[in-house]
């Protein structure tokens, strides 16, 4: 089994962070511009997290 580096767990944090908050700002906000600015930084540590694991592991 791979051993990953603490910045790699640290992506997984911001993805489920990134996730619960939009849920939160999409259900329970009105706040349209924090929602979306929530979602892409999701989708860019998702990406991030895919393409280094790719790479690397």
């Amino acid at each position: 089994m791979a051993t990953y580096p603490p910045a790699w767990y640290g992506l997984w944090f911001v993805v489920a962070a990134a996730g619960v908050l939009t849920w939160y700002l999409r259900n329970f906000t009105q706040r349209v511009q924090a929602t979306r600015t929530m979602a892409m930084i999701g989708t860019a540590a998702m990406l991030t997290l895919v393409i280094w694991t790719w790479t690397d592991f």
